[in-house]
């Protein structure tokens, strides 16, 4: 069954950018500390990152931080989504209006005009057809930025809260909620390791 999975990593005071972030600069000052897991030697962040990309068949993200990894410092073959793992998942953006051109032409991008909800449903379309062709359950991951995870949040359309807590206070950036109704999260598992502590939970609708 596709699972709609938010993933993204956060500091301890809730932000997942650093202060002023830029096109040339995503993560704004500091927020390179958010990703440290990511490109650590720890078995446990290495496999996490190995099962988190494997279950990818589709990957939704927002526009500001489409036009972020396809700039001029954006992904290359050494950083990007599943850099060094699995082959590349379908990636659905959620814009107003398709880019003109597109840098990373050799990734599969789909661009959506009709909102956060279309955009995840072409995602889990995507992803069921990935699933059928590979014979295994694939999700869609949801990867940011912090806005489209919120909304994706309040609109409901989460199954799952993947969060990696960077041992980091920024004090100021992007922060990842932002008020919104309470809500009550089921805490699924907690793996700590010594760049992050990796918390998952079900998100109930």
């Amino acid at each position: 069954m596709t699972r709609i999975i938010a993933d993204i990593s956060v500091s301890l005071d809730g932000f997942v950018t650093g202060p002023d972030p830029s096109p040339d600069d995503g993560l704004g000052a500091g927020g390179e500390a958010l990703h440290t897991w990511a490109f650590s030697d720890d078995p446990a962040d290495r496999r996490l990152l190995h099962e988190g990309t494997a279950r990818s068949g589709a990957v939704v993200l927002g526009r500001r931080l489409f036009d972020i990894v396809d700039g001029p410092k954006g992904w290359d073959d050494t950083s990007g989504y599943g850099a060094g793992e699995v082959g590349k998942p379908a990636f659905v953006v959620v814009t107003g209006s398709p880019p003109e051109t597109v840098r990373t032409t050799e990734l599969d991008w789909t661009f959506v005009t009709t909102g956060l909800t279309d955009a995840v449903a072409t995602a889990r379309e995507r992803a069921e057809a990935a699933s059928s062709e590979r014979g295994q359950d694939l999700d869609v991951i949801l990867m940011g930025g912090g806005a489209t995870i919120r909304s994706a949040l309040d609109a409901g359309l989460v199954d799952v809260l993947t969060l990696h807590l960077a041992p980091v206070v920024l004090g100021a950036g992007t922060p990842l909620f932002t008020g919104g109704a309470p809500r009550t999260l089921v805490q699924r598992s907690v793996v700590p390791t010594s760049t992050a502590t990796h918390l998952t939970y079900d998100v109930s609708r």
